[in-house]
């Protein structure tokens, strides 16, 4: 019986797993999403820290390093400014039931944060500074 119930926690691990990557873009769909929105000379495209990224030039020609959110393809120029305030993220993230919340800065167009999801793991956040909205995390 121990064994069905091991077999069955591992078969829905590796669903579960497949259907995030499912969800996430390829780096295939990133470098075409962001020729898409103008941008050229995409190159480094890597997947780090819960997002992809990227260096390429804008529409006006200027060489920048990106953040895309990987499920929407939102992207998150370095060189965009914050819409909101340290404590507007602390508190969409409390809301979200991240607790423990530290280490909060803006950097590189996106907020970055370190806390305990709401199932209390540790776990280190990229955050989208017009909304709040968590668009990417990965294990601390």
């Amino acid at each position: 019986m121990k064994k069905i119930a091991i077999l069955t926690l591992a078969l829905a691990a590796c669903v579960s797993g497949a259907a995030l990557a499912q969800d996430a873009m390829t780096e295939q769909q990133v470098r075409a999403s962001l020729t898409e929105q103008g941008y050229t000379k995409v190159n480094d495209v890597e997947f780090e820290d819960g997002v992809w990224k990227a260096d390429a030039r804008s529409a006006d020609g200027n060489r920048m390093e990106v953040r895309i959110d990987p499920a929407t393809g939102k992207v998150y120029p370095n060189t965009q400014v914050a819409q909101m305030s340290e404590a507007d993220v602390r508190a969409q993230l409390a809301a979200a039931g991240y607790v423990n919340v530290h280490d909060v800065d803006y950097e590189d167009g996106i907020w970055n944060a370190e806390a305990d999801d709401p199932e209390g793991k540790d776990v280190e956040l990229k955050i989208d500074p017009s909304n709040g909205k968590v668009i990417g995390t990965e294990k601390d």
